[in-house]
Parts: structure tokens; sequence; C-alpha cells
């Protein structure tokens, strides 16, 4: 029995429905997509350094090894069987071996003192929380799933210490960052924390909570999320609202089961108006750090499935479902790929190809519902 399947039966078991998910079952994926997927997983693999690692040319090596992670185990395989099984173990033992232990940083996943890494290592610690408390469940080996296991429990206790007094998180910790804090990177952290209580690390409920409160204060009145909140505690200023932190909280929230709050219809409402859903080579206009926007836009969507629009909206026409969404982004991100089986990454936040490549596998893989951050 997969993780998966355990995860579900307990939630089953407690009777918590959504008000509007479908089954928790994985839906096949069309043939002329799965061949590009293919061939995007098969480019990672081929691009893995051989500590485990991925990276940017030597940038951000502890975000593109979550990243490229994350999107091996959306193809099924763990790191205990499956076709990506060895690259999997591998990722999970170099950003293991890359957790701080002691001192101020005690927890810390990555190396401020590296130059790739230094002014941005709470992105890397997210990424790669996000992918070790996804592996950590089907780790079948008694000392390294006991070894990850503290690895992710020191990890939480570092997130909650760089949690900004607003409850949002900057690029730097609470302290190096001077108490800031700044949309994306909370919700990096949001959704890695999510990942380990699905995993049965503990979290802090006031950490969570804190977090919560942090997005929907930085909600403007049409809807969308700013960059930063500030230290002055007057919520969101006027306008602002950026697609892709908005597209990111409504992920956040529905990882979390907070479908029913009145700021995911606002968000959604935002996104609507500001996302198109064209794929990187479907003809239509691209947004900044659209890839970016579509990690999270893309689960959220999924997630409402066809109906869930209409249930939340109480309407009998559904603005945006995932079957549109497929047949217009998959359709687009099928024609930007490049002979090699890679994504560029034209549009994206500048960290190249192996950002691009696991993102759009990620995406393309949520039909086979195989992590609990992404399942409906």
């Amino acid at each position: 029995m997969s993780w998966l399947h355990r995860w579900l039966g307990v939630i089953l078991g407690f009777g918590i429905v959504t008000a509007f998910a479908s089954q928790a079952s994985a839906e096949p994926i069309p043939e002329k997509y799965q061949k590009h997927i293919d061939l995007g997983l098969e480019w990672l693999k081929n691009n893995q350094a051989k500590d485990g690692s991925w990276s940017a040319n030597g940038q951000n090596p502890m975000s593109m090894t979550g990243m490229a992670g994350l999107a091996l185990l959306c193809e099924g395989s763990t790191v205990a069987q499956g076709k990506y099984r060895d690259n999997i173990r591998k990722a999970v033992d170099f950003l293991v071996s890359r957790a701080q232990k002691g001192g101020g940083r005690n927890g810390l996943i990555g190396n401020p003192d590296n130059p790739g890494e230094t002014g941005r290592y709470m992105y890397g610690h997210g990424f790669a929380l996000l992918f070790l408390a996804s592996a950590y469940g089907e780790d079948q080996d008694k000392e390294s799933r006991e070894k990850l296991r503290e690895v992710l429990k020191r990890a939480v206790e570092y997130a909650g210490s760089a949690q900004s007094s607003q409850g949002g998180w900057f690029y730097t910790s609470k302290t190096e960052g001077h108490d800031s804090d700044e949309g994306s990177v909370t919700v990096t952290q949001m959704q890695a924390l999510r990942a380990c209580r699905d995993a049965g690390i503990p979290v802090p409920k006031e950490i969570v909570t804190k977090g919560y409160d942090y997005l929907k204060k930085s909600t403007t009145v049409d809807g969308g999320v700013v960059y930063s909140l500030g230290r002055g505690g007057m919520g969101a200023p006027a306008g602002g609202g950026r697609p892709a932190l908005t597209a990111a909280a409504i992920a956040c929230f529905f990882a979390s089961g907070n479908y029913n709050d009145e700021n995911v219809k606002k968000w959604f409402k935002f996104c609507e108006k500001s996302i198109p859903i064209t794929g990187p080579g479907g003809g239509g206009v691209r947004l900044g750090f659209d890839e970016y926007t579509h990690f999270y836009y893309a689960p959220s969507i999924y997630f409402l499935g066809e109906d869930g629009w209409k249930k939340m909206f109480k309407t009998e026409i559904a603005s945006i479902t995932w079957k549109k969404y497929k047949e217009s982004f998959f359709e687009g991100a099928c024609r930007a790929q490049g002979a090699d089986g890679g994504w560029t990454g034209t549009g994206s936040w500048g960290a190249g190809p192996i950002y691009s490549t696991a993102v759009y596998c990620v995406i393309m893989q949520l039909d086979n519902n195989c992590l609990p951050v992404f399942t409906r």
C-alpha cells in the first residue's frame, strides 16, 4: 500500500470530505502528453550531477534539486521503487547532507555561505523541505528514514524561527532579513510545512496560522496578493496585487483544506482576469514569472476539476475547469519543449532549464495524483 493510499485512508477515516473535490484516484495521461513528459523526465535524469544535485550553473542547488526531485516523484517513482528510484535517492541524500546541524542555523537545508545560495537561501530551504517531506513516506530503509525524519523536524523548527513577526518569510531568515517578508518565499515555506504535516512531522499550529493570516492581510480590495506586507501591520496597500503570488496563495490554502475561505474566491476571480492559460508555445501573451505562476495555478485548477468552479461560485457555467486548462496550457507547453526534452525557461524567474523543465513535468503529471500536497 502506497503512502498516498495510507494518507487518504486516515483522512477519510475522520470523515473529512471536501466541498467540491473529485475522487482522489489517478487519471490516465493521454499519450500525446505522456511522450513529452517522458522526454522531460529523461532530460532531468541526464542532467543530474554525480553528487545527486541539480543546479543552474552552480546557482540555487537546493531549490533546483527540490524541484527536479518533485518532478520525478510525480511520475510515481519513490526512494524505494520505480524508474527514477536511484535518482530520487541520490537527491534525498544530497539534501540531507546539506542540512545544517547546530549553531544559529540548526535545521537550515542549505549553506548561506555558498555564493550560489547567499541572499536567497530560504527559497532553497522551502523547496528542499517540500521534496524531502514528499519523499519521506516511502523510505523503507529504517536507518535513512530515521535520519531523514530528524532532518525534517529540525528544518520545521528552523522555518518557524525564520518567520517574520508579520507571519511571512523573506529570502533570508528573520534575523538576517531584518524581520522583512515577501509573498513568494512565504508560500514556499507554507507548502513545505504542509507536506511535513502530511508526512506526520510535527508542525506547530501557530506557525501555520500566522502564515495564513499573512496571506489574508496581503490581499488587496480587488483580490490580488501583494509582493510584501511589510512591518507596518496596516494591511495590503491599494493596488499592486500580483498574479503569481495570488495563484500561489490559492494553492497554499487548497493544500491545507481551506477551500471555503472567502479569500480563495477573491483570489480566483483576480487570477481569472490576470493569468492567461496558454502554454509557453501557445501564442498567447506571457507573464513575467509565468512558470512560477503556473506551478501554483495548475494544482489549484486541478483541485477544482470540472465542477469545482460552479460549486464555489454557485453558477451554472464553469469559467475555469481542469479540462479547459489542459487543452490550452498543455498544448502550448508541448510545442515549446526543446528537441532534447528540456524547456529553456523563457519567461521564468531566470533560473534556467532545470527549473523550467521540472515545473512543466510537475504540472503535466498532476493527473497521476501521487503527492498529498498536490492531490484532490
